[in-house]
């Protein structure tokens, strides 16, 4: 499958939570070309459960063996990179860059301490689909009620 594929994918993902109100952040999760693993965004109760770390909790529980690949619309966050190192998630494709809290520079420079080679980053590669996935937030910000989420997501819109 190719990146372009995968996260045509996780659009498509996203374009579940749009239609549920929710952020438009989808990804999946693949062994190969199947899909072990799939969310999009929630934000229930003011508390924000990220697609790529649902997702992988999806993956997780399946118990695949062999390489995981992770695909997101959106460049995923530290918490999430961190997720994927410790999941073994081998490589990441996402659409849109996230400048405020995206991680794909510290995946860019990390090194893992002494001992520690098991535990690495993985290939990131973004930019992928990038303006069609800054459409997906563009129709959410024009339906989404003003909220601190929504002046986010309008900053990812606009490319602010």
């Amino acid at each position: 499958m190719t990146s372009d594929e995968m996260v045509w994918a996780a659009m498509e993902v996203a374009e579940e939570g749009i239609r549920q109100g929710e952020l438009p952040i989808g990804a999946v999760v693949f062994a190969g070309d199947e899909v072990v693993g799939r969310a999009f965004t929630r934000d229930s109760v003011g508390r924000l459960k990220h697609a790529d770390l649902l997702a992988m909790i999806e993956a997780d529980g399946q118990q695949v063996k062999g390489s995981l690949r992770l695909a997101v619309n959106l460049e995923p966050c530290l918490m999430c990179l961190g997720a994927a190192m410790s999941l073994g998630v081998r490589e990441i494709c996402y659409g849109l860059s996230s400048p405020g809290d995206g991680a794909a520079r510290i995946a860019a420079s990390w090194e893992p301490g002494a001992g520690m080679g098991w535990y690495r980053a993985p290939e990131m590669h973004g930019g992928i689909r990038a303006e069609e996935v800054r459409e997906q937030f563009r129709r959410y910000c024009e339906r989404a009620a003003d909220t601190p989420l929504r002046k986010w997501a309008n900053t990812l819109a606009s490319g602010t």
